[in-house]
């Protein structure tokens, strides 16, 4: 699918991952609903965008606030394409620690969040491509989502945020399956680590230590890379169903 022209939701658009995607597709010649719970930050980033963009304050983990923002974002912009999904937390604990027990509210609020909101993106954006006419390649619409590398080789204390995400990695294929039969593909891609408001926490010592861990490039990847990721996977046509490593062909240790 051509990206110039085209509509494209992001979820977590205002930061990070998904302010990359915003940037890039707007670059592209798409327009763009940013979805984002900070309204501050979205709207200014939706203004510097100028007529290209809208700005939905949208709470992923709310299947009504997701569906109001694709709804809206189709109004103005007359239809969505394409539906990018980066919106997600991480939490760390350990199953049993000195504090007592994993505290089952924290697991559910990152399995809410990160795998319950993609999917609420997924719902509503597939019904409103099925409202677009095939082009040419007999396509409607493409769905990205932002999984982890943790979703393979998740690290002590990572078991909510893994389990969460090896979800997102594992609705992939059957989504594939169903939603190939509208003219609509998915691909989830799994990031290692990146230098987003996420990663900004961690001390600079500890990035380096990570960056000296992956084979090539030996740094942390860029919002850029992960945003070019999406755009290759709109553009090319025979890329569905499967999930994307970008993370240098790092394999992070247990701990």
């Amino acid at each position: 699918m051509q990206v110039k022209n085209r509509v494209v939701i992001i979820s977590g658009g205002a930061s990070g991952l998904g302010e990359a995607c915003s940037s890039l597709f707007v670059e592209s010649g798409a327009k763009v609903g940013i979805f984002d719970i900070n309204e501050e930050k979205g709207q200014a980033l939706a203004r510097s965008f100028g007529a290209s963009a809208l700005f939905c304050a949208t709470d992923v983990g709310d299947e009504h606030s997701v569906h109001a923002a694709v709804g809206a974002t189709a109004k103005v912009f007359g239809a969505v394409h394409v539906a990018v999904s980066c919106a997600g937390v991480i939490n760390a604990a350990k199953v049993c620690s000195k504090e007592g027990p994993f505290p089952m509210g924290l697991f559910n609020k990152v399995v809410h969040i990160n795998l319950m909101g993609t999917m609420h993106m997924i719902r509503s954006a597939v019904q409103e491509m099925m409202k677009n006419e095939p082009d040419e390649n007999g396509e409607r619409g493409v769905i990205v989502n932002c999984a982890s590398a943790a979703a393979f080789f998740g690290q002590v204390g990572q078991a909510a945020y893994s389990a969460s995400k090896a979800g997102v990695v594992g609705m992939t294929l059957p989504i594939a399956r169903e939603i190939g039969d509208y003219g609509m593909r998915i691909v989830t891609i799994a990031p290692g680590l990146f230098e987003t408001p996420m990663s900004a926490g961690l001390p600079e010592s500890i990035k380096r230590g990570i960056a000296e861990q992956i084979p090539f490039p030996r740094r942390l990847g860029r919002p850029v890379e992960f945003a070019m990721t999406v755009r290759h996977i709109v553009e090319n046509p025979y890329l569905n169903g499967t999930t994307i490593m970008l993370d240098g062909a790092m394999r992070p240790p247990a701990r």
